[in-house]
């Protein structure tokens, strides 16, 4: 399985971007999706992640300025980013956690990597 994410890019500070993320293959029992992101020096974080229930979160610098959505049965997953700062640069990853029964969380596949640069 193999996840494709698009739509990274440079924007001044206070633009728009809309990251998409769609599986190669269809994927069974997705338990969520999600976008995390990993700036340079720094680890890996959450970004936002929506479960199969319709449960939302997102990390708190994100709050109001980010929107996620997705389709299980289509296998994506999509990031609107808003007024972006350019403490919001970084390598976004869109990831799906699936499994079901004894198995769920199990399966753990990543996208790429696409690159968002905020400039001042």
């Amino acid at each position: 399985v193999q996840l494709q994410a698009s739509g990274g890019g440079m924007v001044q500070s206070g633009g728009s971007l809309r990251l998409s993320c769609t599986a190669s293959v269809s994927i069974r029992d997705i338990n969520a999706l999600g976008w995390h992101r990993q700036a340079a020096g720094k680890e890996r974080e959450l970004v936002a992640s929506i479960s199969s229930g319709g449960n939302v979160n997102y990390l708190d610098s994100v709050k109001g300025r980010f929107s996620i959505s997705g389709d299980i049965a289509k296998n994506t997953v999509s990031l609107q980013m808003n007024n972006l700062k350019p403490e919001d640069t970084a390598v976004y990853y869109c990831n799906i956690i699936a499994g079901s029964g004894v198995h769920y969380g199990e399966y753990d596949y990543w996208g790429q990597g696409t690159l968002v640069t905020v400039s001042s």
